[in-house]
């Protein structure tokens, strides 16, 4: 499953071995492709040329020429929604502002404090979850601003545990 952003509008994308689904609604088509970066495509009667213009494997952005329209399409699997909803996505910016709880959890141990600078990797804090050691580590460069927990503290999940 995918998430698709054209134009600031979001649509949910899910293939199957016969179907594409988008928003739960099975998408019907006939596809044939021209060349590696072309395919023509009919839809409800309607035959459309869509060609490949570009893509930016790092911002899983992608660049299509669809009949004379050029559009822009930003794509998300399930693990970019996951690490945006902790909090940690990793936008175009690179532009570090706090780490999430990913769950529920107890804080076992805090390798930083305010004024700390981190680079990505680096270990931040362990949590443990279900009697499990979760390492977080720094999704990018940064300076800590405040750590908002405490050894020894609960926290739930999505709860903002350092700001950057």
């Amino acid at each position: 499953m995918f998430t698709v952003t054209i134009q600031n509008k979001s649509y949910s994308v899910e293939k199957t071995d016969d179907a594409i689904q988008v928003d739960s609604k099975i998408i019907k088509w006939d596809l044939k492709w021209i060349s590696d970066r072309k395919i023509h495509l009919i839809h409800d009667n309607k035959s459309l040329e869509a060609e490949l213009i570009s893509i930016d494997k790092e911002t899983k952005t992608i660049q299509i020429k669809l009949g004379n329209k050029i559009s822009s399409l930003q794509l998300k699997d399930r693990f970019d929604v996951l690490l945006e909803q902790m909090g940690m996505n990793n936008s175009a910016s690179q532009t570090l502002k706090e780490i999430k709880a990913p769950m529920p959890g107890l804080i076992l141990n805090l390798n930083v404090t305010p004024g700390d600078e981190v680079k990505k990797g680096d270990v931040i804090l362990i949590l443990e979850a279900m009697k499990m050691e979760n390492i977080i580590k720094s999704p990018g460069d940064g300076v800590v601003k405040a750590v908002k927990v405490s050894l020894n503290q609960s926290v739930e999940k999505n709860q903002v545990l350092i700001q950057f």
